[in-house]
Order: C-alpha cells, then structure tokens, then sequence
C-alpha cells in the first residue's frame, strides 16, 4: 500500500479490525519510511446488483432510490427513521445476499409493501397507490377493504 503522505511503497499494517457490520475491514498502518500513519478499508467487490424495471431497462440498485420512496409513504406518519433503516438494511441484505445479480423492480416493490404492511397501513397504501398504480377509486378501495379484513382477522 503506497503511502498517502511520501508515495513510499512499503507500508506496515499495524492493526485490523472488522467495521460494525461485518462489511469491510479498517486496517491501520505505518510507513516504513516517514512514520505517518493512515487507515484503509477492504471491502469485498461484488458486482452490482441491477433493476429490472417494468418497461425493461435496467438500472443499478440504489439504496437511496429505495429509502425516498419508503420515506415518501412514512412522511407525516409515526414511523420513525430507525425503522425505515432497518426496512431498507432489510431488503438491500436480502437483494445482496440472494444468488442472482438482478432483481424486478416488482419483486423490491412486493418487499417494501410487506414489510411497510407490519409497520404502518396508511404508509402502505401511500406505497402501494404509487407502486401498483391504482387506476381508479374502485381499486383503491378494494386494497383499504383488504387491509381493513386482514386487521379484523388479527
């Protein structure tokens, strides 16, 4: 590892440490040759994981694409940001863990509906209108009917 300060080539790590959530490791080193020291990270290179949209292009998964839309729905809602993180940590481990390198977009859309379904119903259905766009009042309806019935039978 080259040297931030003097370019030197030979650098001596000095200590490593697995980051909090077990992605990268933070490896603290000196160099050999004008004393300074500087951390790195190792992260594993993955490829990215791509989106397939509904019109069939693809784009690359973006957490932040995912986190406006989530918060879209939440806005003005009791739902709090610790648990808009832990929906998107939730379905980006799930995308990123699974064998494939693609993704529908209808697929991450089913995840966020599930998931926002538990937290908050309002949230849901602000989702869902966008996601499933809902044509009319009539399909509206039928999904509030839907959740009315689930809530009932809990």
């Amino acid at each position: 590892m080259k040297c931030p300060s003097c370019g030197y080539e030979d650098t001596k790590v000095v200590d490593s440490r697995h980051t909090e959530d077990n992605t990268s490791i933070k490896r603290r080193r000196i160099c050999i040759k004008c004393g300074n020291r500087f951390s790195t990270f190792e992260y594993v290179e993955m490829m990215p994981i791509m989106v397939i949209k509904k019109d069939k292009t693809r784009e690359i998964f973006d957490r932040s694409k995912l986190m406006g839309g989530i918060l879209k729905a939440c806005h003005k809602r009791p739902v709090t940001s610790a648990q808009v993180e832990n929906i998107v940590k939730d379905i980006e481990n799930t995308v990123k863990n699974s064998s494939k390198n693609e993704i529908s977009s209808v697929a991450l859309g089913t995840m966020v509906m599930e998931r926002l379904k538990s937290i908050d119903g309002i949230a849901y259905v602000r989702f869902a209108s966008v996601y499933r766009e809902f044509k009319d009042v009539d399909t509206f309806l039928a999904e509030l009917n839907e959740i009315k019935n689930e809530n009932l039978n809990d």
